[in-house]
């Protein structure tokens, strides 16, 4: 018996020893779900169809992180541009079905239809179980991270943009979308970094169609790693930008587009994929995944491509 014993401790030892496989995030670019996209979603009856090529790539996933571009609704009126984006609220199926966990709703399209059209998708993300940062109900709302853990790490997430007007950003604004301004960035990682072991930044910045970071991205981005920062991820130029190491962090400047009906050049045609690997509570590895789309706007791996 006492040999038995022995046995069964020492198995157990020797399973409490395995290390448990490494947690992963994964980050992609920017997403817009209207426009020629909403029309193909429409005319095929498929809110899935532009998820559905790498599906299984998401899966893979422990947290998946991307960039809301524009409202999900059918309120408001046109207050943008003609690039005004609004999605049908039944495209929030293909972004539950891809598996989503966290949504930056912090960009220059969030008020294309104002008020209702913005306050609409977040109670539809809400009801969808899918957090979102960077914009919300008020200011105090947009400069609280949102945390979430896995596998034993919390990670918090923080959002920011400069491409909005500043009157949905100020301290009595309600809904308000949180500024890219380190006075204000900094105070939220500090309070961050007390409530989870690991910080993440997304930033919607930089210029449009622009393959290599500015001197403002790179010194805002190294300013937030300094203060804290574990991972910086950023998105708005529509291509893909430097991923870099600074210090103890990681910079990926812009991933470029995840779905978008952009297809008309070289560097529009592909993205990025970040896959970041942590293990025991810090950042064990990252990679980049190049993507490139479908003539229908789909995102597959690079390598996956016919």
């Amino acid at each position: 018996m006492k040999f038995g014993l022995l046995l069964l401790m020492l198995a157990g030892l020797l399973t409490g020893s395995r290390t448990e496989p490494p947690a992963t995030l994964l980050f992609v670019g920017d997403m817009m779900l209207s426009r020629n996209i909403g029309r193909i979603m429409v005319e095929q009856n498929d809110w899935r169809y532009p998820f559905r090529e790498i599906k299984e790539v998401l899966a893979q996933a422990d947290l998946l992180i991307g960039n809301l571009e524009g409202p999900i609704s059918t309120k408001g009126t046109k207050v943008g541009s003609i690039y005004s984006f609004r999605a049908d609220p039944r495209s929030i199926l293909g972004l539950t079905d891809a598996g989503f966990d966290v949504l930056s709703f912090a960009n220059n399209h969030v008020w294309d239809y104002g008020r209702d059209a913005f306050c609409e998708t977040l109670d539809i993300l809400q009801a969808a179980k899918i957090d979102y940062v960077g914009g919300g109900i008020d200011y105090v709302a947009v400069h609280q991270p949102i945390i979430r853990e896995v596998k034993g790490a919390k990670v918090a997430f923080l959002a920011y943009t400069d491409l909005v007007p500043r009157g949905i950003t100020r301290a009595e604004s309600r809904p308000a979308v949180a500024f890219l301004d380190l006075e204000q960035v900094i105070p939220d990682i500090t309070r961050a970094e007390e409530l989870a072991d690991l910080t993440v930044v997304l930033l919607h910045w930089g210029n449009e169609y622009e393959t290599k970071h500015n001197a403002r991205q790179e010194i805002l981005a190294h300013a937030m790693i300094e203060a804290g920062a574990d991972l910086v991820v950023g998105h708005h130029p529509h291509v893909a930008q430097e991923v870099e190491t600074y210090r103890d962090g990681y910079i990926a400047y812009s991933l470029g587009n995840f779905v978008f009906d952009q297809n008309f050049s070289a560097d529009t045609r592909s993205g990025l994929m970040l896959k970041v690997s942590l293990k025991n509570k810090k950042i064990e590895r990252v990679e980049s995944q190049k993507i490139k789309f479908t003539p229908t706007f789909q995102p597959i791996l690079s390598s996956n491509e016919n």
